[in-house]
């Protein structure tokens, strides 16, 4: 009985590690940001604000300290990441071919790429422009004084949706791989991915103007078209490897 209880043991022995050694380095990069980054980081984030000459208030007495810390959680997550991705890729690896392990390889790293490029495309262009647009249609007479808290809650609300629709061309190569999408059906549905893909930008927006919702919209809507390219590179790869084998 014990023997066969091994095996559950050891996973969860290997979980219990990958969780404890991901939590240390979160908190040991998160602790890191703090003390060396945690005011130029602030600085960074509220560039935007800065250069329109807009004050960033904090209206209680912990709000400044705490949203240092957020700061510090979030890009200690960052930092931490490749840790994380060690761990679960030791948890995961023993149980996966080495067909699965090369795509692994290679998908992780770009889905990191494609996410943080994600962000810099919001950090660099469209945010900018969407917080001009919100603070000028103020109008007249207003004097805008941002709260420190409502300002990191806002622009964490802006990059994430960023992020996540950067990763669409790998998820679209994921399927093709599996034959679940393919081109055809891609390219027939172009009308209803727009419609999907305007509604996802005013949803995920947190500024209800439509500047930067289409700012998000576009980009994203380019990717999907992207999408369709990769999805027939899959395919043209896919009938290539068969016919070599056919003629093998």
């Amino acid at each position: 009985m014990a023997d066969k209880l091994m095996p559950l043991q050891g996973h969860l022995k290997e979980l219990r590690k990958m969780l404890v050694v991901s939590g240390i380095s979160l908190v040991l990069g998160s602790f890191v940001i703090f003390l060396a980054w945690g005011d130029w980081l602030f600085q960074f984030l509220t560039g935007p604000l800065k250069s329109l000459e807009v004050p960033v208030i904090s209206i209680r007495v912990t709000e400044m300290f705490l949203t240092k810390i957020k700061l510090s959680l979030l890009a200690g997550l960052a930092l931490s990441f490749p840790v994380m991705v060690i761990q679960v890729w030791g948890f995961f690896a023993p149980a996966m071919s080495k067909r699965e392990k090369r795509m692994a390889a290679v998908l992780v790293p770009l889905a990191i790429l494609l996410f943080a490029g994600g962000l810099a495309f919001a950090y660099f262009t469209v945010f900018p422009a969407a917080v001009r647009f919100l603070l000028l249609m103020a109008g007249e007479g207003l004097t805008p004084m941002i709260t420190v808290g409502e300002y990191l809650s806002f622009t964490v609300a802006f990059f994430i949706p960023f992020g996540i629709a950067f990763e669409m061309p790998l998820v679209v190569y994921i399927l093709g791989k599996l034959g679940i999408v393919g081109p055809a059906a891609l390219a027939g549905k172009r009308k209803y991915a727009l419609l999907l893909v305007l509604v996802a930008a005013a949803v995920l927006t947190p500024g209800p103007d439509v500047v930067s919702q289409l700012m998000m919209a576009v980009p994203v809507y380019l990717l999907y078209e992207i999408s369709i390219w990769i999805s027939r590179l899959v395919r043209w790869r896919e009938k290539r490897a068969m016919a070599a084998g056919a003629r093998g």
